[in-house]
């Protein structure tokens, strides 16, 4: 039995293929690239396209086997509106059809596949539970939700699919959408806040992330939904007001009348001249939280690393690669 990682060269994939190594465990990494990880050196690595049927059936796939979809187009880098579909689908939506197909046919049948809590979108109850509705309010939130769909046939037909969906996962080595925040701050600019910053914001660890899917393997891969989110976050202003005293910087957090903004940004993003996704702002001022007590009651999970301290490495991952490039242009030039 091996445990197979689609997408496992990513933000999540890489740590969940770390950890499952160091368990000892038999672990081969599927994805369209491959990075330095340091964990190569006793795990395989084969080069695969999801979006390729015929690249995905290359994987060798045993019945005993485990596999974990983690591939996906995410909402950085900002796309316009016209280029959105073309996007994400082709690897969300149509990249889980072509691996579960894979899975079917050579009879294999446990399956961890992560969506988002996007799917859910205006928050209606808080905490959103997994019994939330359902209404994506962009392409990434509906590529994931068909995939769901999806899976839930496959369920039909023997398949055991648990599906997590994560609030927006950070820690050190991604930045995404993270990137405009931390140079505002180093310039010592100020940091508009969409609102008044007095709602809370909710993160995942990605160690947390990884850790779930071991859990859902522990439990022998439940047919079942699970949100993933931190305990306990912060609100936006305290967030934010941490990490720029953590970066010394001068910069002062500028509350916004949340309508007016939307509907500047609804604006921009008409005209294909997007500076947000409207999955991101649309919801920046509302209490969106997830209940994660079913993960915890059912798989025995618990996040255990703090929103603020995953803000602080990932800014301090960013500020180390910011460093490293001004030293290699500096030996450049000289």
């Amino acid at each position: 039995m091996k445990h197979i990682i689609i997408g496992g060269d990513g933000f999540v994939g890489s740590h969940l293929a770390a950890d499952l190594a160091a368990m000892g465990e038999n672990v081969l990494v599927c994805d369209i690239h491959k990075s330095g990880h340091a964990h190569y050196d006793r795990v395989p690595f084969q080069k695969i396209d999801v979006t390729d049927a015929a690249s995905v059936e290359s994987i060798a796939l045993t019945p005993d086997d485990l596999v974990y979809n983690l591939s996906a187009k995410m909402l950085s880098p900002i796309v316009t509106r016209k280029e959105r579909h073309d996007f994400f689908w082709p690897v969300n939506y149509h990249g889980t059809e072509n691996i579960l197909k894979w899975m079917e046919k050579n009879g294999a049948r446990k399956l961890v596949h992560f969506t988002t809590d996007m799917i859910y979108g205006h928050a209606v109850t808080v905490p959103q539970d997994e019994t939330h509705p359902a209404n994506p309010l962009g392409e990434y939130g509906e590529s994931k939700l068909a995939t769901e769909k999806l899976a839930q046939g496959y369920r039909d037909r023997g398949f055991k699919i648990p599906i997590f969906r994560p609030r927006l996962i950070i820690g050190p080595g991604r930045l995404g959408i993270l990137v405009k925040l931390f140079r505002l701050i180093d310039l010592n600019l100020p940091v508009p806040m969409i609102g008044a910053g007095s709602n809370p914001y909710q993160f995942i660890s990605v160690f947390d992330c990884a850790s779930a899917c071991i859990a859902a393997w522990k439990a022998d891969f439940p047919n079942s939904a699970y949100n993933l989110g931190s305990d306990d976050p912060p609100p936006v202003k305290k967030l934010l007001g941490d990490l720029i005293k953590h970066a010394g910087s001068k910069s002062i957090l500028l509350p916004t009348p949340a309508p007016l903004v939307k509907l500047a940004l609804d604006t921009l993003d008409a005209v294909n001249l997007p500076i947000m996704d409207p999955e991101q702002y649309k919801i920046a001022n509302e209490v969106c939280i997830l209940d994660t007590s079913k993960a915890k009651r059912e798989l025995g999970w618990t996040p255990k690393h703090r929103d603020e301290d995953m803000l602080l490495a990932a800014y301090t991952e960013y500020r180390k690669a910011r460093t490293a490039g001004n030293k290699a242009q500096r030996s450049l030039a000289a």
